[in-house]
């Protein structure tokens, strides 16, 4: 007001006429909003009637001219006069704290309002220090008008924020979010505008911006729309997917799946004008069930916080023998059935575990192989109830402080080798050793069967179920025998589509015949075309009622599905016979069924798809184009592993880059050398015998070692391209697995670990301290880590093994490359039971 009396004193008596009527005006003006905010604060509105009362006053604000931003110095005074009057109706219980402390409107609010209701405007305080000059010469009327305007929105604001104290939600969806997502724009590009803002010009905003929480003075209600919807889009992902320059790339890693070999992946590209060339799958794209399970996961997210890396021993009933995915007696209690064995199948914990395992009391190093075949320490391995049991079919004898193994079996008591030699006598295409090279030995008891198939030149998937006949796989493991706890249930092996030159079954107690051949047919599809089924079991040579019924079931069963039954021969000295069987390379026989019983699988079912998928009864056709893998045998052993696989051509590319057939020699060369570089970081090779590829790709690092006596478990994870087929191509053998869960093998099975460029993988989709306490679960003490990797993972994995007490052998950083030793160190502190 001062400022109108200076100009009136300088004017004429007219101009002074003028002005007085102004200042009159404007003085009734402002009288006129007290009495409204007086009356709205009185009268009881609707709050239907008040959200509409506010959005056309923001309509009419936000269409303004002059936005209402500023306030000029002559109407200063009595604006602040007018808003200390309205604050003193409002809900938020600090404005003075907040006058105080400017700096606090970006920070929490103390009250109930959420955060984003007393935010000020970043645009409304920069555009208040640089216009309160100017704006002395706009339009009195205009600045009158816009005054009058605020105070009534203030006004309005301030009664409905009243009598909504209580429904703060809804306070915040009449208009808060717009102007936070606009506020949030704001930030993003003009970040200097808050910085320059003085004190006193953010706690002037602070005070105006307090009486009108859902006025958004930075945009139009076009930009307000927009920034709706584009909150809509992000909150259904979308958004990310348009903003990003590589949308089509995401798109075709969700159809395809991610390739998962870090930077040496190679995404082949569609050719303009042409045929794309043909793309990698995983066990994640080929398992509907597996991209359900990981679609789930994804919220769990792969970043960890540094953890304090307090380890505790496992508190499960398990002990010493902790196989968390078998022995999840929560899970297990939860099932609806038995019926198919799903209680010996796999059931994770929701959480991997983090603990430790214990020793066993009076643990030693394992006797070095092949010693170890004979007999191993009883304390690594305390179970007897097996010696007792089958201690009279030379399964394995309690001898002093050893378990000894004399090599027999149910079905061949006076040993493994003679029992071989039978059966290549009875087929001579079995041909150890040169024709057959991978089977699979289902029901593998201690693992004799396979122990000495070593000398044939032939290695064997061991595989039984962790079931009454105690800790039979873990003997196995023990003696340096390959093996694995799993169990043919309702689900299929983890194991690709025709890559078993021969399944053999001794006595393996498996119901081959029920529910229309289910389990037999599995066998089908993991035994390649042309392959054998060696049935060494009582219906095959007794003449119980029993027996001859299953025969007669099983007969009506194989040559439903085009077995051919190649020889029954009958060996005298063990008194047991075998019946030997071999899957049709055509499908000839299959069209010329008079049924169609088992039928054949759907054209959707892909034969490869293993991972979690459940049992189908059907039979896939047998591969008919010669380009097609399993439409020819592989090359005789040992030449087929150097030797590209003939249906690994140029129309993929491999995981390097290059056509696929190239690929596969650079992989070879990649780890010819691969002996030496362990031995110089550290590794005996003396010491090894159970080794593990943790993240294989052709398995060339399994190649390498050929010449040791060593055998190689190659993994290949189910997020990165399924190379297991190639791998069992080359006369190897391997699992498809996901590292975020636990593996299906007893504790202290391995003596070398080998993991190239996994943990760095593995970070993206899980946490990494449950992965190491796998690690150290597996690993025998003594045992080596070899880990290659980026820096960053290296030093990560190193600090974690340290924790465990683990010994460093090598660690260069620059050079990508760790290796570790485990010692015999355990907690003393027992985790809490779950």
């Amino acid at each position: 007001m001062a400022l109108f009396k200076t100009r009136n004193s300088r004017r004429s008596s007219s101009p002074s006429y003028v002005s007085t009527l102004v200042t009159l005006g404007f003085i009734a003006l402002c009288v006129f909003g007290v009495w409204m905010l007086n009356s709205n604060s009185r009268l009881s509105s609707q709050p239907g009637e008040e959200e509409s009362t506010a959005t056309t006053t923001r309509t009419a604000v936000d269409t303004s001219e002059t936005r209402n931003n500023d306030l000029s110095t002559s109407a200063g005074t009595t604006s602040k006069n007018t808003e200390e009057t309205v604050e003193t109706t409002t809900v938020v219980p600090k404005t003075e704290e907040q006058k105080e402390t400017p700096t606090a409107v970006y920070g929490d609010n103390p009250g109930h309002l959420p955060e984003d209701a007393i935010k000020s405007d970043d645009k409304n305080i920069n555009n208040d220090q640089n216009k309160q000059q100017s704006a002395v010469t706009d339009s009195q009327i205009s600045e009158e008008s816009s005054i009058m305007q605020k105070e009534q929105v203030s006004a309005i604001q301030e009664s409905s924020l009243d009598e909504k104290a209580s429904e703060p939600e809804k306070v915040q969806q009449s208009g808060i979010e717009a102007s936070e997502e606009n506020k949030k724009e704001e930030e993003n590009t003009k970040p200097q505008d808050v910085t320059e803002s003085n004190d006193a010009n953010v706690a002037e905003s602070q005070e105006q911006s307090t009486g009108q929480q859902s006025l958004d003075t930075q945009g139009s209600k076009i930009d307000e729309d927009e920034a709706n919807k584009e909150q809509l889009r992000e909150d259904k992902g979308e958004s990310e997917e348009k903003q990003s320059s590589q949308s089509s790339k995401v798109e075709s890693e969700k159809n395809t799946g991610k390739q998962s070999e870090g930077e040496e992946t190679v995404k082949p590209k569609a050719k303009k004008g042409g045929k794309s060339k043909k793309t990698w799958t995983t066990q994640v794209d080929q398992s509907q069930n597996e991209k359900k399970r990981q679609k789930g996961d994804e919220s769990e997210g792969s970043e960890e916080k540094q953890q304090d890396n307090k380890w505790n021993l496992c508190n499960v009933t398990a002990g010493a023998d902790y196989i968390p995915c078998l022995d999840n007696e929560k899970a297990i209690k939860m099932l609806h059935s038995t019926k198919h064995f799903e209680h010996r199948e796999r059931h994770c914990p929701q959480d991997a575990p983090t603990c430790l395992v214990p020793l066993p009391e009076g643990y030693k190093t394992p006797i070095r192989w092949p010693n170890s075949r004979d007999k191993i320490w009883y304390h690594n391995v305390p179970h007897v109830m097996l010696a007792e049991v089958k201690g009279h079919q030379n399964w394995v004898k309690m001898t002093g402080e050893y378990l000894t193994f004399p090599g027999g079996g149910t079905q061949f008591i006076h040993g493994a080798l003679h029992y071989i030699d039978f059966l290549q006598q009875a087929e001579a295409g079995i041909a150890w050793g040169k024709h057959t090279r991978v089977i699979l030995d289902v029901g593998c008891g201690v693992g004799s069967f396979g122990g000495f198939l070593f000398e044939r030149d032939v290695i064997a998937m061991s595989l039984a179920p962790k079931d009454e006949h105690e800790a039979q796989v873990q003997f196995a493991l023990e003696r340096g025998i390959p093996a694995i706890s799993a169990v043919m249930g309702s689900q299929r092996l983890p194991f690709p589509n025709g890559v078993f030159d021969l399944i053999h079954c001794a006595r393996c107690r498996v119901p081959w015949h029920v529910e229309g051949g289910k389990l037999l047919l599995e066998l089908n599809r993991v035994l390649r075309p042309g392959g054998y089924f060696a049935w060494s079991a009582t219906p095959v040579y007794q003449k119980l009622e029993e027996d001859v019924e299953i025969w007669k079931e099983m007969t009506s069963l194989t040559k439903a599905m085009c077995w051919e039954l190649v020889t029954i021969n009958k060996d005298e000295l063990n008194k047991v016979g075998a019946a030997i069987y071999r899957k049709p390379t055509s499908n000839e026989c299959y069209e010329q069924r008079e049924k169609n019983e088992p039928p054949l699988c759907k054209d959707d079912d892909d034969p490869n798809a293993a991972w979690y998928v459940p049992l189908q009864a059907c039979m896939h056709k047998v591969p008919t184009n010669k380009a097609e893998r399993g439409a020819k045998w592989p090359e005789v052993w040992p030449q087929r592993l150097k030797k590209a696989p003939y249906w690994l051509n140029n129309s993929q590319v491999g995981i390097y880059g290059k056509p696929a057939s190239k690929d596969f020699v650079e992989d070879t060369e990649r780890w010819k050398n691969v002996m030496d570089e362990l031995t110089n970081i550290g590794v005996t090779w003396a010491k090894v015998r159970n080794a593990m590829d943790m993240r294989a790709v052709y398995g060339g690092f399994a190649a390498a070692l050929r010449e040791l006596p060593i055998w190689v478990f190659n993994i290949v994870n189910i997020d990165a391209p399924d190379t297991l087929p190639i791998i069992y191509e080359r006369g190897l053998f391997g699992i498809y697995h996901d590292w975020c869960e636990s593996f299906s093998t007893y504790p202290r099975s391995y003596d070398l670990l080998h993991a190239d460029k996994l943990f760095s993988k593995i970070k993206e989709r899980c946490k990494l301290v449950p992965v190491i306490a796998e690690v150290d679960r597996i690993m025998r003490p003594g045992g080596m880590l070899v880990v290659r990797d980026e820096p960053s993972t290296i030093s990560e994995v190193e600090t974690l093994l340290k924790s465990l007490h683990w010994e460093i052998i090598y660690s260069k950083e620059q050079e990508s490359l760790l290796s570790a030793r485990k010692g015999t160190w355990r907690p003393i502190t027992v985790a809490s039971s779950s």
